[in-house]
């Protein structure tokens, strides 16, 4: 299974982004981008990949674990910015960005300790990505429009394990498909 650890906003607030990223797409040359749509947005805490199905008890477990140990947390959706030179647009985030990163470095921890192989450790960097390009291009308009957009705040209460099921039609377009494999209530909301 491909997994990763997230934070997922209630449904008004990607309705909001939704309405912001409408006008996105009406920017001149948006369709050089591939826009991702709202089932895949997410702020990933922790990517863990091909993971054996053997593995994902222990694994769930233990981020079972890590959300209890973090107590629920403000957040809300505000400006956005680039990687790559363009070939990641993003919406940020904004409220308690430091428990924010405590469960991502937690997530992390998890998979580490369930046996998942996950790489170079990399500071988090919260962001929840709309667009993505094939090659460089200019985003700064599309950013400066996300300068001045905040959702409204609302309070984390869970960590969920979200398998990505990638595209195989070959269509133009076709975006992977999620599916919650496993929620955790953070802190004292269980």
């Amino acid at each position: 299974m491909r997994l990763f650890a997230a934070v997922l906003p209630p449904e008004d607030v990607t309705a909001s982004l939704a309405t912001e990223v409408a006008a996105l797409r009406r920017l001149p040359g948006a369709d050089g981008l591939r826009w991702t749509g709202r089932p895949g947005w997410h702020f990933t805490l922790a990517f863990y990949g091909e993971v054996d199905t053997d593995v994902v008890p222990d694994l769930s477990a233990r981020l079972e674990r890590a959300a209890h140990r973090t107590a629920p947390f403000e957040l809300a959706l505000r400006g956005g910015g680039q990687f790559g030179h363009g070939r990641a647009l993003w919406a940020g985030a904004d409220g308690e960005l430091a428990t924010l990163r405590l469960l991502a470095d937690r997530a992390e921890s998890a998979g580490r300790r369930a046996g998942v192989e996950m790489g170079e450790h990399r500071r988090y960097h919260p962001h929840l990505t709309v667009a993505r390009g094939r090659e460089a291009f200019d985003v700064a308009p599309y950013v400066d429009a996300l300068d001045g957009f905040t959702s409204r705040t609302w309070t984390v209460t869970d960590l969920a394990l979200v398998r990505s099921n990638l595209p195989r039609s070959g269509v133009p377009g076709e975006q992977p498909r999620y599916e919650m494999v496993a929620r955790s209530p953070l802190g004292a909301a269980g």
